[in-house]
């Protein structure tokens, strides 16, 4: 299924946050994630589940000012 990780396709072939994070890269990556602009925290994302379309974002802390 196609779904949109910070504004890029991502064909991803399970039905949850979980494996969509897998499968771009951030498995055990400390981020924070959203779907369609709705905060989902770290302990949710497997029982999250995500549809065609969908609009995840993810977030990576950084340090600096």
């Amino acid at each position: 299924m196609k779904v949109y990780l910070n504004g890029e396709p991502l064909e991803v072939a399970d039905d949850t946050l979980a494996a969509a994070l897998e499968a771009a890269g951030y498995g055990g990556a400390k981020v924070a994630t959203a779907v369609n602009e709705d905060f989902v925290p770290a302990a949710a994302r497997a029982a999250t589940p995500i549809e065609p379309g969908d609009r995840i974002e993810v977030v990576t802390p950084r340090q600096g000012g």
